[in-house]
């Protein structure tokens, strides 16, 4: 095979189902080699089969990734098979607990944040030494809605993550030295399991509802798996080298128009990053517009 990862090594979290799923047929047919982790093995053993059908070679480990040892395992089964690692997608995620902050269960939410952010960063704790040795990586985070705006009765997601993405800047920065990049997908408002639970919640769910709702019956508003998996591609891939701490959104920011020179105007700038807008940070926009 050849293709723009051939001869890269990817861990992708989530990858049972949904946009993880998505991301490691995408992978697999640009030649990279997959560890894929869900917390259900009969859903990873179906994403293999296809991946294989491409020609990458796979494994798979059932993984909690709000487990930190069973986070640590799935990377060190990864480097033993395959002698590195590349590329990390957190893909996994939850919603959380539905519903207005004074009746949801504190349990709950305390557990999605456990899932969205605490995963993320275990799995980045395990990765990054390996990159490092390498002075190579690849980490691409998932944010959500209620990343940049309140997402009401949904709170512990959109708290989870704004913190992945602030997590995805202040990495980007610390590993910048060592050729290492962090970027963050918003990847719209996809159909996946997810949307079943905002369905079951019903009216507690409050205008999301009625949003997915339409989503489900008509497509409106909704984007395919495949564009997030594309931004992935891109972002594992050398298109887009140096491009690092920002959040993109899949389906509206103009990422595939983005070569070296859009890339290297970006630098310094809090486009695409997680900011309050004031004048202190609308300043430089002015005169550096990607």
């Amino acid at each position: 095979m050849t293709g723009p990862l051939q001869g890269r090594v990817a861990v992708i979290t989530g990858g049972g189902r949904g946009i993880g799923a998505a991301i490691a047929l995408e992978f697999a047919a640009a030649g990279a080699a997959l560890a894929l982790a869900s917390r259900t093995p009969s859903e990873l053993a179906q994403v293999v089969t296809r991946c294989e059908a491409l020609g990458a070679l796979c494994i798979t480990q059932p993984t909690d990734v709000a487990d930190p040892a069973a986070v640590r395992h799935l990377m060190e089964q990864a480097v033993a098979r395959f002698q590195r690692l590349d590329i990390l997608v957190n893909a996994a995620g939850v919603y959380g607990p539905i519903g207005l902050i004074t009746d949801v269960e504190t349990e709950a939410w305390v557990r999605a944040l456990h899932v969205n952010l605490l995963g993320t960063l275990y799995a980045c704790q395990q990765a990054v030494p390996v990159m490092m040795r390498q002075g190579f990586g690849r980490i691409i985070n998932f944010s959500g809605g209620g990343a940049t705006a309140p997402l009401p009765r949904f709170s512990a997601y959109g708290v989870s993550k704004a913190a992945v993405v602030r997590l995805t800047e202040t990495l980007a920065e610390e590993v910048r030295p060592y050729s290492i990049t962090v970027n963050a997908i918003a990847p719209g408002a996809v159909d996946t399991r997810l949307q079943d639970e905002v369905l079951q919640a019903g009216e507690r769910a409050g205008d999301l509802y009625q949003r997915i709702q339409a989503l489900r019956e008509s497509g409106a508003g909704g984007t395919p798996p495949e564009v997030p998996a594309k931004l992935a591609l891109f972002l594992a891939s050398e298109a887009s080298d140096g491009l690092t701490g920002r959040l993109i959104s899949a389906p509206h920011d103009p990422w595939r128009e983005w070569d070296a020179g859009k890339i290297h105007a970006l630098e310094g700038t809090p486009w695409f990053t997680l900011r309050r807008i004031d004048p202190f940070t609308i300043g430089p926009l002015r005169d550096k517009t990607p």
